[in-house]
């Protein structure tokens, strides 16, 4: 059975550029950093001896050379080749290709190596635009001036709780914040 495997990393993110034929078809829409994904782990349950795990290309499966050989590896160990049809690569455990294993252990750490940069310079970059003053960061998701409202109200904190519906952990912090 031809066993498909698509990785975007957000939700808005489009899946079109990955999609293959497939008889099966499993798609995770979240960070490649974890190896904890719900898709692959129905793919890990449902792939048996003889199948064939397809990928568009090597970075879909994994951010990291450990985790793409530790992917590889389990779905050989129980007799599933895996594809990445970007690369023309193929993995079976029946046969080893030298050439092959060179390859991905090149490619995986090229793509890690990408990763690493690419999330260096934005790190430099939002680094830039703090000490500019143009990077603001996330909109907060809070209203601590409603929070402080009701605290200086005289409302307890389990009130403002239910009145605002924010965590008590949320509320508790800004009540400690107005004491001092």
């Amino acid at each position: 059975m031809l066993l498909s495997y698509i990785r975007v990393s957000t939700v808005e993110q489009n899946d079109d550029r990955q999609l293959i034929e497939a008889d099966k078809t499993f798609t995770d829409k979240v960070s490649g950093s974890t190896t904890d994904r719900a898709e692959l782990n129905n793919l890990k349950d449902f792939a048996r001896l003889g199948d064939t795990v397809t990928v568009h290309d090597i970075s879909r499966l994994a951010r990291n050379i450990k985790d793409l050989i530790d992917i590889i590896e389990f779905f050989n160990s129980k007799g599933v080749a895996v594809e990445f049809r970007k690369e023309a690569m193929t993995f079976t455990a029946d046969k080893k290709n030298p050439m092959n294993q060179l390859m991905l252990n090149l490619l995986g750490s090229v793509y890690q190596f990408e990763r690493e940069i690419m999330l260096e310079r934005q790190k430099e970059g939002i680094a830039k635009a703090k000490a500019k003053g143009v990077y603001k960061g996330r909109k907060p998701t809070v209203d601590y001036a409603l929070i402080e409202q009701h605290l200086n109200n005289g409302l307890s904190i389990r009130k403002t709780v239910a009145e605002t519906g924010y965590s008590l952990g949320t509320v508790a912090k800004v009540s400690k914040k107005l004491k001092g």
